[in-house]
């Protein structure tokens, strides 16, 4: 399963968002259901991010994840930088190349 957000940051605070999310990304990185994520910058707009993060299931994200204690200070040293706050989508692979 995969997580997908794009994440637009107030202009001017993208170097203390990814300070933020550096030390954000062992949060979910030991959280159950957690498989792998990454970070990619907008060339075109350096105030957008795009968070990928695959999970074992659904619910791994949803429930597990966002109803635990580690949810909360994950949120207290991000949430703060999104304006707007995004939507978060989940994907599931259809087909992948060589298969």
């Amino acid at each position: 399963m995969l997580e997908v957000a794009i994440l637009d940051i107030i202009p001017g605070k993208e170097t203390d968002f990814e300070a933020a999310f550096a030390v954000a990304s062992a949060i979910i990185a030991n959280s159950p259901g957690y498989i792998s994520h990454q970070l990619q910058r907008c060339v075109e707009n350096e105030s957008r991010y795009l968070l990928l993060v695959n999970w074992q299931t659904l619910e791994a994200h949803t429930i597990g994840f966002r109803s635990s204690p580690e949810y909360r200070e994950w949120a207290s040293l991000l949430h703060h930088f999104y304006s707007p706050f995004p939507t978060v989508e989940h994907y599931q692979l259809v087909l992948e190349p060589g298969s």
